[in-house]
């Protein structure tokens, strides 16, 4: 937040503002017909406007609505272009929802999309209608829509305070934030006569909701909150405009409140009054506490109570901010400016004609300096000031003994090296030096000490080098002007001096946060682990708030369980127990320092992203009131919003993974019925048709039939509970040294079915060395490699089985004479149920053979490799031994 010197220097381009607005860029724009009940015709306002828009010739489609059945409502639907929905089978019936699917692609200007809070069938790709709503303006769709206001979700409590109805869809309010809101009002009176009309319900329903929700009363207080956060969004899309544009003034489209909280007693009652003033005027209000330099020299109660002040305005509804500054009137106005305030609340504490005069009035500045603003000044009252001043500690203020003991031995060095050197300067230069320890001493130990430093500089000039020597006495008039001259540059050094050190305490402390927050989101960012990272955050904001810190979440059930602790023996009693589930139920803090549960021990922070709380975040320490000081309360805060952020992350990769494991069963049982279907059916039909003539006798043929598709039959249920156990991380290796010569004969004498039709040559020489493998395993690879080459190489063609040794490696392939791999994408055929159709033949198979060669492979610690024949007449898979599998003792030069 920049801070002003006197709050009228030339306006600028808020940063954030414009990232906004650049971030629209390419969107489509959404407007929300707002309406206070059902029945005040949001949806024939959106229809008659998108037929507006239709005449002057935009591309205007209907994606849902829903006329409930009203003449009039549906008369307005004809003429438009209509996608038709997406039906959707739940529970033995068929819902009807948007197909956001057939919207994307028709891609028109402007899409209607009605009731925005509505929640869809089971099974569509969003589970809430607003969310399809954002993925349409994603793309650059233009959507108009309807929302009752007892369905946003700020109000929800609100509303079902007084209708006693809790409505559970719900928009979260950042929808209305990027929205143009088009209020759709009609009088409470008119409204009823529709309902008893029978235009919004049955007259069955119309006599129950008469006595119910549509009381006049209701209709009335709901008519009022629709049209107040109506209010509320344009004047926040009026205010970000304004700032993006950097335009000046307070642009007081509605009053806006900020009242200033110091460490004082009975800035309380300021609060209180401020949410009296805010009340009044329907207006936001800001609690804001300017951190000064002398803030640094606060003590422990005096945090806290700033911080109990604070957390009182939380509780009583107002957004709080803590504002580094150099002087309290500059981060007022700084802060007047950035809010476009126009009322400002503060106390005036008694002050003594002479403090005033030293230190002047920081309400006489403000109402001088901020002319656009209203300033509402509260007297303190007299036994708080009595006390305040009491505790007002004047050691920090008044400066540390040591800077005195230091400056006055800077003084003496400065006089001991000015009378080494006297014969050599004059008067003016000695002077000069003199100007050293003052610089030193106000840029070391603050204002006051640089003023001693001026002092005592002037004195001991006056004493030890302006004559008469060794008095204090001035004979010479222009060495008394030298004197004054010296005593004034010495206070304005030291001004100056004191103010740049506090300017560069404050951007230190700056750097610090910010370097905090940096090395903190850094540190946990790259954790992939809840308890790894949840343990971290603990340890963390123990180290950087000097607090005992519990981390809890609700993992298992509905109690909250402990998922990590700066100090693993803490165990939470029945109150701090209460006071946390408060926080994670409510999103509200509790427990020590807050309004709620404050026996509790603990101070409990909800961890929120949006309207979901990920967990709850408890500090604790031996402070009086609050744990944490409120100059700590923002980078807590900051700390906190960062946590959970990571901890939404590693939930939506948990989630991630649940949902591949959800397809990949999906795949598997999909495969599984496909195979059931075709390729286990169609041996089992053979085997009972063969079955079916041995009752007329015996033949080979037969014989041999029934053999060969059991053995195919046998093939398939192999590969099916092969990668069963693949996928369950289930194989178990034994491993020994195998001949490839034994094995791939082995191999082809129990796949000659599956190579029928085909000749096969063997090109293994006997004098390869051994290799270690499991030989079951090594088994199946070759018995699907060799089945793959025989489904796809074309009949009569001859398949190779290769054996080489090259550069140290052993490399076995199978070659065919087939339709090869489309180039680029020979690697996809080991994905699972994955099948490349090379050619116009009626090729069967699950699509697992492949991949549980590269599975078992992988395992035995083997590579395999998919390409096309170095001759373009079909496919090589080869199964590559790295030097680690080959037994040495036996290795020799091969070709």
């Amino acid at each position: 937040m920049p801070v002003a010197g006197s709050g009228h220097e030339a306006a600028r381009p808020d940063p954030d503002a414009l990232l906004r607005a650049a971030a629209q860029e390419g969107r489509g724009r959404l407007k929300i017909f707002l309406g206070a009940a059902p029945g005040v015709g949001k949806t024939f306002e959106m229809l008659s406007e998108g037929a507006a828009r239709r005449r002057d010739g935009a591309d205007v489609v209907i994606g849902v609505v829903e006329t409930h059945g009203r003449a009039e409502t549906e008369a307005l639907t004809r003429g438009h272009e209509i996608i038709a929905r997406r039906e959707v089978p739940y529970e033995g019936r068929t819902l009807r929802e948007i197909d956001l699917d057939a919207i994307l692609a028709r891609a028109p200007r402007l899409v209607l999309v009605d009731e925005l809070a509505h929640t869809n069938a089971p099974g569509s790709r969003h589970p809430k209608r607003y969310q399809d709503v954002e993925e349409l303006l994603s793309a650059g769709i233009d959507v108009y829509s309807t929302v009752n206001i007892q369905h946003v979700e700020s109000l929800n409590d609100v509303v079902a305070s007084f209708t006693r109805v809790r409505v559970r869809e719900t928009v979260p309010d950042r929808i209305l934030e990027l929205a143009e809101i088009e209020v759709v009002d009609i009088p409470p009176d008119e409204l009823i006569e529709r309902l008893k009309a029978g235009k919004v319900y049955l007259p069955a329903e119309a006599t129950r909701a008469l006595g119910h929700f549509f009381s006049k009363s209701n209709l009335s207080a709901l008519r009022e909150l629709a049209l107040r956060r109506a209010a509320q969004a344009v004047d926040a899309r009026m205010l970000d405009d304004v700032r993006a544009l950097g335009l000046g003034g307070t642009w007081a489209g509605s009053d806006r409140i900020v009242v200033a909280i110091s460490e004082q007693p009975g800035c309380d009652a300021l609060v209180r009054a401020a949410k009296r003033v805010a009340d009044g005027l329907r207006g936001p209000w800001t609690a804001v506490f300017i951190e000064t330099p002398r803030a640094a020299h606060f003590t422990d109660e005096q945090h806290a109570r700033v911080a109990a002040t604070m957390t009182l305005a939380t509780q009583l509804g107002a957004a709080v901010a803590t504002v580094p500054a150099e002087r309290v009137v500059a981060g007022l106005q700084a802060v007047l400016v950035d809010l476009r305030a126009t009322q400002l609340v503060l106390g005036k504490s008694h002050r003594s004609r002479w403090f005033e005069l030293r230190h002047g009035s920081i309400v006489d500045q403000l109402v001088r300096d901020t002319p656009d603003v209203t300033v509402h000044v509260l007297p303190m009252p007299v036994a708080t000031q009595a006390s305040a001043r009491s505790m007002s500690g004047r050691g920090g203020q008044w400066g540390s003994p040591a800077g005195y003991a230091i400056t006055t031995g800077l003084v003496a060095v400065v006089t001991a090296l000015a009378s080494a050197l006297f014969q050599i300067l004059n008067l003016g230069n000695v002077a000069l030096l003199y100007l050293l320890p003052v610089m030193a001493a106000a840029s070391l130990f603050g204002l006051r000490t640089g003023l001693y430093a001026g002092i005592a500089s002037s004195l001991a000039y006056n004493f030890f080098f302006l004559p008469p020597t060794g008095t204090l006495t001035i004979s010479n008039p222009e060495n008394l002007i030298s004197v004054i001259v010296l005593l004034g540059i010495a206070v304005a050094t030291s001004q100056l001096t004191a103010r740049v050190r506090a300017q560069a305490d404050l951007a230190t402390a700056s750097a610090r946060t910010n370097a905090i927050l940096a090395g903190f989101l850094r540190q946990i960012a790259g954790v992939n682990d809840l308890d790894t990272a949840a343990q971290m955050i603990c340890d963390d904001v123990r180290r950087l708030l000097d607090v005992q810190v519990v981390l809890l979440g609700r993992e298992h059930g509905p109690e909250l369980d402990i998922m990590a602790a700066s100090d693993p023996a803490y165990r939470l009693d029945t109150m701090d127990t209460a006071a946390a589930s408060w926080a994670f139920d409510t999103g509200s803090p509790a427990g020590k320092g807050s309004g709620t549960l404050a026996a509790s021990e603990w101070l409990f922070q909800p961890m929120k992203t949006g309207e979901r709380v990920l967990g709850v975040i408890g500090v604790a320490s031996d402070r009086v009131g609050s744990p944490v000081r409120a100059d700590q309360l923002p980078l807590l805060s900051s700390l906190i919003d960062q946590s959970a952020l990571v901890l939404e992350r590693l939930r939506l990769q948990a989630e991630m993974r649940d949902v591949d494991a959800v397809r990949t069963r999906d795949r598997l049982r999909a495969a599984l019925l496909s195979s059931v279907s075709h390729d286990l059916r169609t041996p089992l039909t053979a085997v009972i048709a063969a079955a079916a003539q041995l009752h007329h006798g015996a033949s080979p043929e037969l014989i041999g039939t029934i053999e060969s598709e059991a053995q195919r039959l046998n093939r398939f249920v192999a590969n099916l509970l092969d990668m069963a156990r693949v996928e369950a991380g289930a194989l178990k290796l034994r491993v020994e040294a195998i001949d490839l010569s034994d094995a791939v004969t082995g191999a082809a004498h129990d796949a000659r079915c599956a190579l029928e039709g085909h000749a096969v040559r063997l090109d293994v020489p006997p004098d390869l060395p051994l290799v270690r493998a499991d030989p079951q395993l090594l088994h199946h690879c070759l018995l699907n490699l060799l089945d793959n080459a025989g489904r796809y190489g074309e009949p009569g063609s001859e398949i190779v089985i290769e054996g080489r040794n090259r550069y140290g490696e052993l490399r076995l392939a199978v070659l065919d004479h087939g339709p090869g791999l489309p180039p680029g994408r020979e690697n996809e055929v080991f994905e699972t149920f994955r099948r490349l159709e090379g050619s116009d033949r009626a090729i069967g198979g699950t699509g697992l053979g492949l991949a549980i060669v590269k599975a078992f492979a992988e395992a035995m610690g083997m590579i395999v490799e998919a390409a096309n024949r170095s001759d373009a007449t079909g496919a090589a898979f080869v199964l590559v031994f790295p030097p680690v599998l080959i037994v040495r003792d036996s290795l020799t030069e091969g070709n």
